[in-house]
């Protein structure tokens, strides 16, 4: 069973300040609440091909995973791919400016679990979602402070 979850907010910020925060791996543990670090495996800045170590805890269980950069637009969208665990899975941004100063991001998390995750598939769904909402949204207080 694939999963496939999408959350999106909007923020009272201009698309480069949301963009540039949430781009810039360096800051994904500041606003994601599972991920306790980043590690760079390829020199910054992010581009097409960048690989970064993430260790995340996930349901009581820490996971261990390298994203690989497959598409990287500035201001535009970001897509990190693993093919590593029991969750292959990929992860998507994307930005839109609603006005000069309001900005809708759109995060997707889509994979195909494997073995006994794939029993755990709609569960892992929705705590997925539930984990996103509180990320979006303490993005949303980290960029709305910042501005």
């Amino acid at each position: 069973m694939a999963v496939d979850v999408e959350t999106s907010i909007e923020m009272e910020a201009p698309l480069e300040a949301v963009a540039g925060y949430a781009m810039d791996p360096d800051n994904a543990p500041l606003w994601y609440a599972n991920i306790k670090s980043i590690t760079w495996r390829t020199d910054p800045p992010l581009a097409v091909g960048s690989r970064l170590d993430f260790v995340a805890q996930f349901l009581g269980r820490r996971l261990a995973y390298t994203y690989e950069v497959v598409e990287c637009v500035a201001d535009e969208r970001l897509v990190m791919r693993t093919t590593q665990g029991p969750f292959p899975m990929q992860t998507s941004y994307r930005f839109e400016a609603i006005s000069d100063r309001r900005t809708r991001m759109i995060l997707r998390n889509s994979g195909e679990p494997a073995g006994f995750a794939r029993l755990t598939a709609p569960i892992m769904a929705s705590a997925m979602r539930a984990a996103n909402r509180k990320d979006l949204a303490k993005l949303k207080r980290l960029v709305e402070d910042l501005g």
